[in-house]
């Protein structure tokens, strides 16, 4: 596992830059979702404007005004983070051993954080500078679907962490209540369907007051959203963040963190063995669940157990001689369901590239990929640890209930799609 960007670089290139400690792994992966996610969206905008489906928004911007103390503050405080926190972690010393919690905290470097707001603030200054006029002129501009997708991306990313912290301890309560201000700060603790649902609210009422019609936006995005999910679950997988599945009581780990085949003797000793772990992490070591399975076909076994060495989250057992801060392995191995999700929604992606010029309906290829996400998220919830709820004898968990709802939504959809009224501007543009 490759906590950040350290050990992974340290591992592949042979470096021993301390600074990338500052980059977690799975926030890497997830900027780079959504990155994946613009690009997507932004084809998708440009095909529909030249359908006509989308069109532009007029807006009037004053041109060659001098940089505003507004401005120049912003540009300040920007660069007062990045030399207070980022150069700071690098000249303090002991900052990179544990990076996280030296971002969250109040320490840094006032002397880089102020030299560097000052350079922000004035390159901000000179260059409005070279743009002044000696009478500043008012302009209208056009901005079209596709120039707002820096925003769009902004906003997806603000409230879908706000909603994937939110539905994580709404689903972990008792963890919350334990340590509420240390649940909420950490960057550990999301949950995708939370992020998923609060950034689309913000994106309704982002594409309502830029007039963008919703139905398109939703078709436009639903590739990208594919693809942005498979991405994050490769961060999920690299950096061992405890998004994995239930034990494989076909396996356990070996003292040297190695998987073997193990029969079930040699599992319930493993259990036994390792039974205030287990007690932690399930309440009663009894209460693990388990599922037994092979490798078949020649697969290799790590498809179908793992154990996380050096994972993210400090989870399960001391590694022997493991001088580093990430020094822990799971000691029975567990469904590796990052890599599952991962591979299922890169080829759902891939389909979903493919064939959305010949979904014509608006609103169809939203509910095609409403429906995909919750199959495939129902059905991997069968072998991953989560929080269940008793319901009327059921006992499902949040994401079961919610890709439960996104299916029959999807469905819905499809059906209802063909009745759903929207603006076409082929006729005002040409």
């Amino acid at each position: 596992m490759y906590p950040n960007l350290y050990y992974a670089f340290r591992d592949l290139f042979g470096v021993d830059w301390s600074f990338l400690k500052i980059f977690n792994t799975f926030g890497f992966f997830v900027a780079l979702s959504f990155i994946g996610a613009a690009w997507v969206l932004t084809i998708e905008f440009r095909r529909k404007q030249a359908q006509g489906l989308l069109t532009y928004t007029e807006q009037s911007i004053t041109s060659g005004a001098p940089a505003t103390a507004g401005e120049i503050l912003l540009h300040f405080l920007l660069g007062f983070i990045l030399g207070f926190k980022v150069i700071g972690a690098i000249t303090i010393p002991g900052a990179l051993d544990d990076p996280q919690s030296f971002i969250l905290s109040t320490r840094g470097s006032l002397l880089f954080g102020l030299l560097a707001g000052a350079v922000f603030g004035w390159l901000k200054w000179r260059e409005k500078k070279r743009q002044q006029l000696a009478k500043p002129e008012q302009r209208i501009i056009r901005i079209w679907p596709q120039d707002r997708v820096g925003d769009l991306v902004i906003y997806a990313a603000v409230f879908g962490f706000l909603g994937a912290k939110i539905f994580h301890n709404l689903e972990n309560w008792g963890d919350f209540i334990k340590a509420p201000l240390e649940a909420l700060v950490s960057f550990s603790g999301l949950t995708f369907y939370g992020g998923l649902i609060c950034a689309a609210i913000a994106i309704y009422f982002y594409s309502r007051k830029h007039k963008i019609p919703f139905v398109h936006m939703c078709d436009a995005n639903a590739p990208g959203l594919m693809l942005a999910y498979g991405m994050g679950r490769i961060g999920c997988q690299v950096s061992g963040d405890g998004d994995w599945g239930i034990l494989n009581s076909a396996y356990v780990s070996d003292s040297q963190a190695h998987i073997v085949p193990a029969t079930p003797a040699m599992f319930q000793q493993a259990v036994v063995s390792n039974q205030a772990f287990f007690a932690q992490e399930f309440g009663t070591p009894s209460a693990a669940h388990h599922l037994y399975a092979r490798a078949f076909w020649g697969l290799p076994d790590w498809l179908f157990a793992y154990n996380y060495p050096h994972n993210v989250i400090n989870e399960g057992v001391p590694l022997v001689d493991c001088p580093g801060a990430y020094c822990h392995y799971l000691p029975i191995p567990v469904f590796p369901t990052p890599l599952y999700e991962m591979t299922v929604c890169l080829i759902l992606f891939a389909f979903l590239f493919a064939f959305r010029k010949k979904i014509k309906i608006p609103g169809r290829m939203f509910a095609i990929y409403l429906i995909l996400n919750g199959i495939e998220r129902f059905f991997i919830e069968k072998i991953r640890i989560n929080t269940t709820y008793s319901i009327f004898g059921f006992h499902p968990t949040q994401a079961e209930i919610i890709s439960s709802l996104l299916v029959v939504t999807g469905v819905a959809l499809y059906v209802y799609a063909p009745r759903i009224r929207v603006p076409n501007f082929k006729n005002s543009l040409s």
